[in-house]
């Protein structure tokens, strides 16, 4: 799934939306956030995205509890409001057990209990850690480590049911790479400064956490230092974050009898089983160089090795569901050296976010019922309508594809399923088992009814219906397996608008451009364009298309590689080439879909700005988010997202029409040549 990264929620209005145009009479006694986030000693022909939310950044600093702040942490602490109150009032309305407030309130309670929780310490997790430490084979190593990806912990390999890419009517058992804490292979090797020391750090955090997790002081740095080399390991035989974009080559589909061949150490027959499947005779290995290297890797370490690593993967997995100290060494790694965050939230922020993020299915039920505005599929669907009417002018205007893969590309854009709102029908967690006694056994149980879930896919027809996000959940993605794109009913809202309607600019520049054009562009990204109109993995380009559309996508990935953030991280331009693909053309569309509303048509000025001037700024503010150092270079390693800045930027540079709202001249730092200037859907 191709994901945008807008990792928040929404805020409630009370208007219904009903219409787009906004007069300046009825909005002349209130701020407008395009005019007031704006800094305008920035030239925006040098920086547009400092010019347009500079303004912004320098009246709100990061919160020192933060990594980031912007459009994404004020809806989230909003939304952060809303599940309280639903936390809060489920916590005390002693509902009937095994009702959805009763889960929401008990889960709720249970992790603000921190008496009951520091009281605890590690014994939630202490059957799991006995049964690690009675391992006696290899074979009993493989056994544990496939009970541990059933409750939350993934070590050493992924696992997923999932659709199969060449087959999507049927579901696949795919195995792939995985196993390394610090989640790319990049933070193993890279010897730059800012690297090493998170390695250094990373030896010394895995020590702090098995001592406090019962190891003695001297095995547990043996063990950190030992678990490091495992993972080093691994990561010297996983694919870079780029390679594992091209879907043909991580598609190789195989009887589990060869699986077998590529790890004699290993009897997946026995395996398979262990993970809930059965009957399962064929699997997809997305990485086979990494599977033969495993069988090296199981011999080559001792048992007692594994036992730590394992152990040490279920503490990292429960670390923030923990005893206070157990707790705030986690936060130390995972937030402050890793990404900058200075302090901690309060509890009840961190314990929300966590109760919405494990029962989202069913605070999203609440949340439709006493949150939701109506109208809200109406004015989406219509959005993305009109936004997919331009996208399929556009193809029929290109003048570098043939009329045969036209044809194609039209009939797999008029096949592109909308999902906007909610699901019309929620996952069934009737047989989830939620109290007050334990957090951490409340998320385990969580981990183990998602994984139940999952697995009860296999052998069945795929569910098209699925959703794999939230009503109250500010993001979006496309699907390809589907050819589906799904935007959450928060969408509508555009923060600074409260009790009234954004005009079309706002609209179309973060839901028709961020959003609905991102998405369905994602259908005809890098990736997104090898899957047919039925989600399948299958060329469907004449091999001269094929050829120039690439030649296009290069352009996007030297453009993007060229950019540099503190100072010497250069983007990774080929691993967010889909992203990049997607923000272009994205911001293309909701512009040529903008220039069909009345606003455009008339000119209409509002806050002193004209429609081109509004539009691209409230582009710009779809992305206004202000990151610190640390999550910003993390962000470079581990996302195929651009940083903020240049998904404002790296798009707009491309755009004949900005540089004529905005001025921008060669010599500009936003100016491109003509002939690097990526023009492809």
């Amino acid at each position: 799934m191709l994901f945008r990264s807008l990792l928040t929620a929404c805020i409630p209005v009370t208007i219904l939306l009903t219409a787009c145009n906004t007069s300046t009479s009825k909005n002349e006694n209130k701020p407008d956030p395009l005019v007031t986030n704006r800094d305008t000693t920035v030239n925006p022909a040098q920086d547009f995205f400092h010019y347009a939310d500079g303004g912004w950044f320098k009246a709100h600093p990061i919160p020192s509890s933060e990594k980031s702040n912007g459009i994404f942490r004020t809806i989230q602490d909003t939304i952060n409001d809303q599940v309280r109150r639903i936390c809060e009032e489920a916590s005390k309305a002693n509902d009937a057990t095994g009702s959805n407030k009763q889960k929401i309130g008990d889960f709720f309670a249970s992790g603000m209990d921190t008496v009951t929780i520091e009281k605890a310490g590690i014994t939630p997790l202490e059957k799991e850690l006995t049964a690690i430490d009675s391992i006696s084979s290899v074979n009993s190593v493989i056994a544990a480590i496939a009970h541990l990806h059933t409750i939350g912990a993934n070590p050493l390999f992924s696992f997923y049911i999932t659709q199969d890419d060449k087959i999507s009517d049927k579901y696949a058992i795919l195995f792939g790479q995985g196993g390394i804490g610090l989640g790319v292979r990049d933070y193993y090797f890279d010897n730059d400064e800012r690297t090493k020391n998170i390695r250094d750090e990373y030896v010394k955090h895995i020590q702090k956490m098995l001592r406090l997790s019962g190891t003695d002081s001297s095995t547990a740095g043996a063990d950190a230092s030992n678990i490091m080399k495992l993972e080093t390991e691994l990561a010297a035989h996983s694919r870079k974050l780029a390679d594992l974009r091209d879907p043909e080559k991580n598609y190789n589909k195989m009887p589990v009898a060869q699986f077998n061949k590529l790890t004699p150490a290993v009897n997946w027959n026995n395996v398979l089983p262990l993970l809930g499947i059965k009957n399962g005779d064929t699997v997809i290995v997305g990485q086979p160089e990494f599977y033969t290297a495993l069988n090296n890797t199981l011999k080559k370490f001792s048992l007692n090795d594994w036992k730590a690593y394992m152990r040490w993967n279920l503490i990292d997995a429960y670390a923030s569901y923990l005893n206070k100290a157990i707790d705030d060494e986690n936060f130390y790694f995972n937030a402050t050296i890793l990404n900058g965050i200075k302090e901690r939230k309060p509890r009840w922020k961190t314990v929300v976010e966590n109760t919405n993020g494990y029962l989202g299915e069913l605070i999203g039920q609440v949340y439709v019922k006493e949150y939701l505005p109506e109208g809200t599929k109406d004015k989406l669907v219509e959005i993305g309508n009109n936004i997919r009417n331009v996208f399929a002018d556009h193809i029929k205007k290109l003048d570098w594809m043939s009329d045969s893969t036209k044809t194609k590309a039209l009939y797999k854009l008029s096949k592109i399923v909308m999902k906007v709102g909610y699901p019309d029908k929620w996952k069934d967690m009737s047989k989830l088992t939620i109290d007050r006694s334990s957090y951490a056994q409340n998320v385990m149980r969580v981990n183990q009814w998602f994984y139940n879930y999952m697995i009860s896919k296999w052998g069945k027809p795929v569910d098209r219906g699925e959703w794999t996000m939230m009503p109250q959940t500010y993001n979006a993605y496309y699907n390809p397996s589907n050819n589906e794109i799904v935007v959450p009913a928060c969408n509508i809202i555009v923060p600074g608008f409260e009790g009234r309607l954004p005009d079309d600019a706002v609209l179309y520049g973060i839901i028709g451009g961020s959003t609905f054009g991102h998405e369905i562009t994602h259908g005809f990204d890098d990736q997104g364009s090898q899957y047919d109109d039925k989600g399948n993995l299958r060329n469907w380009w004449t091999k001269e298309d094929r050829e120039k559309f690439l030649a296009k996508t290069k352009l996007i990935v030297e453009q993007f590689s060229n950019y540099v953030m503190l100072d010497s991280l250069h983007i990774n331009g080929d691993a967010t080439q889909g992203e990049n693909i997607a923000d272009l053309g994205g911001v293309v569309m909701g512009y040529e879909a903008f220039k069909k509303t009345s606003q455009y048509k008339n000119n209409e000025v509002i806050a002193g700005l004209t429609p081109d001037q509004r539009y691209f700024l409230a582009y710009g503010y779809a992305w206004m988010v202000n990151a610190t150092p640390e999550s910003v270079a993390r962000q470079i390693r581990v996302d195929v997202h651009s940083p903020a800045q240049y998904r404002v930027n790296g798009p707009l540079s491309n755009i004949p029409e900005f540089y004529k709202t905005f001025n921008v001249k060669p010599g500009d730092a936003m100016y491109r040549a003509d002939s690097l200037r990526v023009v492809i859907w």
